[in-house]
């Protein structure tokens, strides 16, 4: 494809459409991954999630799937953090995205391989920081995204990086169609990055027991930031379990904490000794407070109560406000030849002139 809607995103990752798939935790699996490239897009596999053991054989069934480009997320903190980097080395991943946690070293190697870096950030100084470290690409996260974000809404965000960076920057947070891509670019983005609208496809593997609470959402403001999980903003739709988070006390929550820690660490073969050197690695890696570290393994468990298993009441359903408006299940394929059909004729309609 030609014309605008070919930018230097789809240069650098080598994709047909400057839509990217982002890594949700639990979501965006082998399946996802593989639909969104085969569709146009730009996948990337949530690596930080995946079972230690289990990367190679998870890289593999996404390749089994598609001989489209695609890329890993993964942060420096997981137990498993060295066996992904090996794995998209190795595998020659086309990109890795990743929040602050590589050091430069880590970018370095990445790199050296080939690897496009694509760090996602909420803050303008974190933008910069992340390309001083060697980024390649930028994505930028507004408040309106789900996961954990920043209070700088999308529209003030944007031409911030966009005009602090030399790298593409690519706008997260709120983007649902093709309007979202024609203002984005207008902004000076090289693409669009959706979480939420890709968990609400057909290729999502979220039951539809949580799918059907997010699609009956129709109210912004109830899907809203709390601190009450982990200690750190983040987006979710409001239920039962978030409201009774939110009215317990610290002591409660660090006791709740410590036994998601327990069994966290149990799943994951860890024990005593390895989480108490993993948690000294995040007190030290990152901005986390001493209760933010503690309080972390809540957010794991939760989510996957909510979006693995199902449950809309007792889980969470981590989610950006763009759910409020998205009312049907649309297939990766479709989604994508919407969204540039929709730009496409809103592009016609600014300028009068035919896309190419």
């Amino acid at each position: 494809m030609s014309g605008p809607f070919h930018t230097a995103l789809c240069e650098r990752l080598g994709c047909r459409y400057p839509v990217v798939q982002t890594a949700m935790g639990w979501v965006a699996d082998a399946r996802l991954t593989a639909a969104t490239c085969n569709a146009g897009g730009f996948g990337f596999l949530a690596g930080a999630t995946i079972e230690a053991g289990s990367v190679d054989t998870v890289i593999n069934d996404v390749k089994a799937r598609t001989e489209r480009p695609f890329g890993v997320n993964f942060h420096m903190f997981q137990p498993n953090a060295e066996e992904v980097l090996e794995a998209v080395i190795r595998h020659r991943v086309a990109a890795v995205s990743y929040g602050r946690g590589p050091d430069a070293k880590t970018i370095g190697r990445l790199k050296d391989a080939g690897i496009v870096c694509m760090p996602t950030v909420g803050a303008l100084k974190h933008a910069v920081k992340a390309v001083e470290l060697g980024a390649d690409i930028i994505t930028i996260q507004g408040g309106e995204g789900g996961g954990h974000t920043g209070a700088v809404p999308t529209t003030i965000l944007l031409p911030q990086v966009v005009d602090a960076v030399d790298v593409p920057v690519v706008a997260a947070g709120g983007f649902s169609d093709g309007r979202g891509l024609v203002a984005a670019l207008a902004w000076g983005a090289a693409g669009i990055a959706m979480g939420t609208r890709f968990l609400l496809t057909e290729e999502s593997p979220v039951p539809l027991s949580a799918l059907d609470r997010y699609l009956t959402t129709r109210e912004p403001s109830v899907i809203k930031v709390s601190t009450a999980v982990d200690g750190l903003p983040q987006r979710f739709i409001e239920n039962s379990e978030l409201l009774r988070l939110e009215r317990m006390g610290l002591p409660a929550r660090l006791a709740m904490s410590a036994r998601s820690a327990r069994q966290w660490g149990k799943e994951a073969g860890i024990g005593p000794l390895g989480m108490a050197k993993l948690g000294l690695k995040v007190l030290r890696g990152g901005d986390n407070s001493f209760a933010q570290t503690v309080m972390a393994p809540n957010l794991p468990t939760l989510v996957q109560r909510g979006v693995v298993a199902g449950d809309p009441d007792r889980g969470l359903l981590p989610s950006g406000q763009v759910a409020a408006v998205i009312d049907e299940l649309e297939s990766c394929a479709d989604l994508i030849a919407r969204i540039m059909r929709e730009a496409e004729d809103r592009l016609e309609a600014l300028t009068g002139k035919e896309t190419d």
